[in-house]
């Protein structure tokens, strides 16, 4: 079944932020490294400490999170906070990758990734969603 959550895009704090938000709201966090992924190779030694994912989950909360990891941009307020699509299967976050591309600005076309179908877009009204589907 298709969720949907908050993504926060951090530039270079998203550990401390996630240990932050884990102190004040408890539960379980997870924080994944770039230097720990398969995706190491993709990214500059530079980034590689750089948090790739974070996920805090506690009773009524769902927060995800990631170091800004496109050194060709600049975050800017607006653009670090997005709506996280997962949990789906791959044909329903392909169907809602689908109609929320109506006239948006795709960003990232879903692809196979190490850790899964990924893509992003800007929607129509300029409301930037992030997807994620575990591959088969």
């Amino acid at each position: 079944m298709v969720t949907i959550s908050t993504y926060l895009l951090l530039d270079g704090t998203c550990k401390q932020a996630m240990q932050f938000y884990h102190a004040c709201f408890g539960g379980e966090l997870t924080l994944s490294a770039v230097k720990d992924t398969p995706m190491k190779a993709m990214f500059p030694p530079e980034m590689h400490d750089r948090i790739i994912h974070a996920n805090l989950k506690a009773p009524g909360i769902s927060l995800s999170a990631s170091d800004w990891m496109l050194p060709s941009e600049q975050p800017v307020r607006g653009n670090t906070v997005c709506l996280y699509i997962s949990g789906g299967t791959v044909e329903e976050t392909e169907t809602v990758f689908g109609k929320l591309s109506d006239g948006a600005d795709i960003t990232d076309p879903l692809t196979n990734q190490a850790f899964g179908v990924y893509g992003a877009l800007n929607d129509q009204f300029g409301i930037r969603w992030m997807f994620h589907a575990e591959n088969g």
